[in-house]
Formats: structure tokens, C-alpha cells, sequence
């Protein structure tokens, strides 16, 4: 969790010149806030959120679902292992107090030009990689070349406005953003990983590999073993160990992660103290499954810590590349049979919120109808977007009755072309039945599909689960082959480049984006650039309610629910400061007691 990409905007208060500065006009800065000022100065000496006299030693155990058989998390081919991310340092990070700053790491300062045409990073000259190579701006343009041409489809739509990267000097490396009207881009170049060009010159970078691959991160990779567990330990000889960023975390000198077939398995093992910490997804288990002697005896604490970042959408996909889906009153009669009362009732113990819009808990969500802003952006789309975009408010209203609902759904169903025969939905165009397969790699979600299923049947819509193993179902999903699929779409407080890869039609069809849907609109692709584009606050969040309302009226996927924290067991061994950060849970700031690690060793050896 320690590099989370999110979608930052940027935006420096300084007043525009005509002409855009050159490097010694502009002041070298320690962070890049999106107004205001950095809540933290130059100097500072740790984040507020750590105990910077924490003690270093111990160990943290996680579980990892499915498998692995990749030490390489940048490119297409293979299944990285988790906790990868560890190994490598970024030139600019987040604190997680604060949604819209980032502070130098790999980079000591950074001159951005008011105009945004480019920006210059000054790498610390104590920067090295785990062999003791020093980090050069070479090793910076390598990284964003090797990502951008042959890593994953995420770097080349992340740094798609990026015109060019030269090397200043040894340790300055400069970007050049052309004509980008993103405002986040300096951010996200910041948050790039570094790798390092001398150990890459003579490996292929696009094959699997489970060689311990090396970066300047806090963290080596220690122990593979493909398909069970990877192991990292703490790099004693880390440069950036008395950073201010630093201080205080990465306290935890071994982290193991251990692989398990199935979400049940996994608690079974925290259970038996084989996982130390687990993030509990399941509302049922959260109220159930944990009362077992070592929470009664106070060895374990569970823990309900708030989320201050957008819920985002989590949702059924249905993949608009099946001609199925092609049309909208399909896909809205698919959305009225899912039930969330029911579920979030018998189910969740009442735990979630049925989930609306793709930027959910946030001033992001649009509701009633346009206002004048957002006309503004609608109305030149007005003759390719439904009129419901324009005339009904959200949240959409629909029945509080299933019963209604499905009624609803078969009236959306005929005027789509189908005829009930038999109690089947048969297209009468083609003569073929309307048949639905949920692709899923874990049986947790089954109890959520399956009641789906039923109620389409119902309808004469006859569908099925089909669960695989985590290798076959990303195959399956890198080439987007799936009907529907449970997918994620997170969002930050400042949604920016990734959209694109959400919803732009340049990657609909590139294997392994994030374009689930598959969406094809010119109209999204419009609104998607006018959000990256938004100068201020409020020109952002009325993109993003324009966006929010064109995709909800699109009916793409069946909103399914959301829960605004995190909710964390953990066996009593460990360490941090509270209150947690606002925006972001930071593990690495946690630390482990070793008096209460020897109680809990004892206890379970003698079990």
C-alpha cells in the first residue's frame, strides 16, 4: 500500500506569464500542493502521523489470495506477486494527511514551470540502489521509456502528455509537457517508479521473471517461492532511511505474504496466528466469524478505520464488446434486478450503502438535474446523449419493489426486441436466448451473483457463475474475454489521467487496461479531457458531475455497494499512532511492541 497511484491535480498559485520561465526564474520547491501551500515546510522532520521513535524489529504476515509467478509488477505478462511496490522508490510522495501535496524523495527539489510546460526534478545526490548504485537522471528517463513502451498500458495513458525527458545534468532531469492541459501531470510523473538502467541492460524486461529484482525502496525481496509466499526485509542500508518522509516508518524489519486459495482459508489461518493482519471484506465474517478465544482473550483487536478518499464504483460489468449489451434498455433491465436491500439485509447485516456514481461519497457525485456549468459541457453532445441526461434528475428513481422493478425490466426488455417464449428472453431478431455468464475468481462473491441471477431468471434471462483460478481469470479478462465481471473502478479526491484509461476508447481494445466496459464514446472522451483539464475546484468537480450523469444514464454496470472504512483485524502485536491519516491507511508507519509479540508467541505455542 505504500505507492498508491492516485489521480492528483495540480496547481501552483502564481500568476501566468506570458512566456513560459526558464529554470533559473523559477524557485526550487520541496512539494507541489494543489492550493495553498504544502501543509508541511522544507525540513520538515517527520509526517504527523508516525511516532518517529518507533522501534525497528519484528515481523508482519498478510495473505495473499490466488498466486503468483512474477517479481515484475510493471508489465502485461504474468501474475506479480503482492508487496512488490516496497522495493522501489518514487521521485515525489504523498502524505497521507494531505489529498492534494506531494513532497521529494528520490527528488530533493523540484522547479515546475507556471505555465506547465515543463518541470525539473533534482535528484539527492545520497540516492542509491539497494547494489550501491548511485540513482541518476539517466536511470529516471530509462524508467519512463521502459514503462511508457513496454510496462503496462496504465504508463503510457498516465504519461501520455509527456513530449519529451532530458537529462539537465548527472542529477536533473527535465519533462517536457508540450501543450498538456493536465494540470495533475507533474504529479503523476512524480509518482513514477524508479528503476535502475545498469541492472536492466542486459535483462529482458518484458518476460516473467522470479529473480529478487532490485530498486532503491526500503525493502528487499528476500524469499520467492512461486505460487506460495514472497518475503521482503527491511534494507538496513536504506539512503532514505532519515528523510523526513521516512522517519518513523518502514519500521518492520520482515514482511511475509502467504498465498491462499480462498478468502475462507485466509481467515481460517489468521485464526490459527498464521496471518498476522487482515483487511476484512466481508460484512458477514466481520459480525460472525471473529468470536473465537484469542479475540476473547484480547489478543486480537479489530479495528473500523475511516476512508476519506472517494468510494469509487464497484460494480457487475457488463462488457459492451458482447453485442448483448449493446443496447442501453438491456442493460438497464440487468440493473433492476439486482437487489441491494435484500442483500445488504440478509447478508451485510445492514453494514453498506447501496453505491450510485462512479465518484460515490464525494462533492464529485452529480445529483437532480444540470446546472448551467454543466450544460455548458453537455449541451454541444446533446444530439448524441440521451435526453434523460438533460431532463431527469439523479439519483435515478426506480421502484422500491423488486417485483415493480422486474416488471420494469420486462417492458425495457420487449421495446428492446425480445419476446418471452417458454419463460426465455429470445431475441426475435436473431431467434437466440439472452444468456448471461458472471466470470468470478472467488467463491466469496457467489452469494452476491448468485441471488442476481436469480431474479434475472425471473425475467427469462438465464445466466450462470462461473469461478475460475486467479491465472485463468486474468487471461480471461486481459483479453476481455467475459460477459460480465465484479470490477473496481477507485477514485481519488482528484481524479485526473486514469480516467482515461477507465473510459477512453483508445483503450477499449488495448489488452490489460482498465477500460472494462469497453467504452467507445467520443462524447466520454470529451468530458474525460475536460475534467484533466479543470483549472480550479470547481471547474473540476463540474466535469466530474457531467461525466458522473453520462455514465450513469449509460446503465454500463450494476452498481453493487460501498463501505466508506476499512475494516482491519489484526493479532495485538503491533504499534502506531492514531488518529490514522485521513486519506490513506499507511501500514508502513506501523511498528511492532516486542513485549506484546513474545505474550502472543507464547500463547500460540502453546497451543
Amino acid at each position: 500500500m505504500r505507492h498508491v497511484v492516485t489521480g492528483l491535480l495540480l496547481s501552483v498559485v502564481l500568476n501566468s506569464p506570458l512566456q513560459a520561465a526558464e529554470p533559473e526564474q523559477v524557485p526550487t520547491v520541496h512539494a507541489l500542493a494543489l492550493f495553498g501551500d504544502p501543509a508541511l515546510p522544507a525540513g520538515f522532520d517527520h509526517l504527523p502521523h508516525v511516532n518517529p521513535d518507533a522501534p525497528r524489529g519484528g515481523s508482519m504476515s498478510q495473505a495473499a489470495l490466488g498466486s503468483f509467478d512474477s517479481t515484475n509488477p510493471f508489465i502485461v505478462r504474468g501474475t506479480p506477486a503482492s508487496g512488490l511496490m516496497q522495493v522501489y522508490d518514487t521521485l515525489l510522495e504523498s502524505n497521507p494527511n494531505e489529498p492534494f501535496t506531494m513532497y521529494g524523495l528520490l527528488a530533493g527539489g523540484i522547479r515546475l514551470d507556471p505555465d506547465r510546460r515543463w518541470v525539473e526534478f533534482d535528484l539527492r545526490p545520497e540516492a542509491r540502489f539497494q547494489d550501491g548504485e548511485p540513482v541518476l537522471a539517466d536511470d529516471v528517463i530509462f524508467s519512463f521509456e521502459t514503462l511508457t513502451t513496454k510496462g503496462s498500458p496504465f504508463y503510457r495513458a498516465y504519461y501520455a502528455d509527456v513530449t519529451e525527458v532530458v537529462a539537465v545534468d548527472r542529477d536533473t532531469v527535465r519533462f517536457e509537457l508540450g501543450e498538456s492541459e493536465s494540470r495533475e501531470l507533474p504529479l503523476i510523473i512524480g509518482q513514477m517508479p524508479v528503476l535502475p538502467s545498469h541492472f536492466w541492460a542486459d535483462r529482458d524486461f518484458e518476460a516473467v521473471t522470479r529473480d529478487p529484482l532490485i530498486g532503491s525502496g526500503p525493502y528487499r525481496i528476500v524469499e520467492v517461492s512461486p505460487g506460495r509466499r514472497i518475503v521482503y526485509q527491511r534494507d538496513e542500508d536504506y539512503w532514505g532511511r532519515d528523510l523526513g518522509l521516512n522517519r518513523g516508518r518502514y519500521n518492520i524489519d520482515r514482511l511475509e505474504y502467504d498465498y491462499y486459495r480462498d478468502q475462507s482459508i485466509t481467515l481460517e489461518a489468521f485464526k490459527a496466528g498464521l496471518i498476522d493482519f487482515r483487511v476484512e471484506s466481508s460484512a458477514s465474517n466481520w459480525a460472525t466469524a471473529y468470536d473465537f478465544p484469542a479475540l476473547q482473550d484480547g489478543l486480537i483487536k479489530q479495528m473500523v478505520v475511516p476512508d476519506g478518499q472517494p468510494a469509487g464504483m464497484q460494480a457487475f460489468v457488463m462488457n459492451q464488446r458482447e453485442p448483448k449489451f449493446a443496447d442501453v434498455r438491456v442493460r438497464e433491465a440487468i440493473t433492476l434486478a439486482f437487489d441491494f436491500e435484500w442483500l445488504n439485509r440478509n447478508l451485510f447485516y445492514g453494514a453498506y450503502e447501496a453505491t450510485d456514481s462512479y465518484f460515490e461519497n464525494s462533492e464529485m457525485e452529480a445529483s437532480g438535474l444540470p446546472t448551467e456549468e454543466e450544460l455548458a459541457l453537455l449541451s454541444p453532445w446533446r444530439s448524441e446523449l440521451p435526453a434523460r441526461v438533460f431532463d431527469e434528475p439523479l439519483p435515478i428513481e426506480q421502484p422500491d419493489d423488486l417485483r415493480q422493478r422486474l416488471y420494469k425490466a420486462m417492458d425495457l426488455l420487449r421495446a428492446a426486441g425480445y419476446e418471452a417464449r417458454d419463460g426465455v428472453m429470445i431475441n426475435t431478431a436473431t431467434g437466440r436466448p439472452l444468456n448471461i455468464e458472471i466470470l468470478l475468481y472467488s467463491t466469496q462473491f457467489e452469494r452476491i451473483a448468485q441471488p442476481l441471477l436469480r431474479n434475472l431468471s425471473r425475467i427469462g434471462i438465464q445466466g450462470r457463475v462461473r469461478t475460475v483460478d486467479v491465472n485463468q481469470y486474468l487471461n480471461r479478462l486481459r483479453s476481455f474475454d467475459f460477459d460480465m465481471v465484479v470490477g473496481s473502478f477507485p477514485q481519488s479526491a482528484n481524479p485526473g489521467n486514469e480516467q482515461r484509461e477507465f473510459w477512453g476508447s483508445e483503450y477499449a481494445d488495448r489488452p490489460q487496461s482498465r477500460n472494462l466496459i469497453g467504452l467507445k464514446s467520443p462524447v466520454i472522451d470529451a468530458l474525460v479531457d475536460d475534467l484533466i483539464a479543470a483549472s480550479s475546484r470547481q471547474a473540476m468537480d463540474t466535469a466530474a458531475h457531467a461525466l458522473d450523469r453520462v455514465l450513469r444514464w449509460g446503465f454500463y454496470v450494476v452498481p453493487q455497494y460501498h463501505l466508506a472504512a476499512y475494516r482491519i483485524a489484526a493479532w495485538d502485536k503491533f504499534g502506531y499512532h492514531q488518529p490514522f491519516p485521513e486519506y490513506m491507511l499507511d501500514l508502513s508507519s506501523w511498528w511492532v511492541d516486542p513485549e506484546r509479540a513474545r505474550v502472543i508467541e507464547n500463547r500460540q505455542r502453546n497451543r
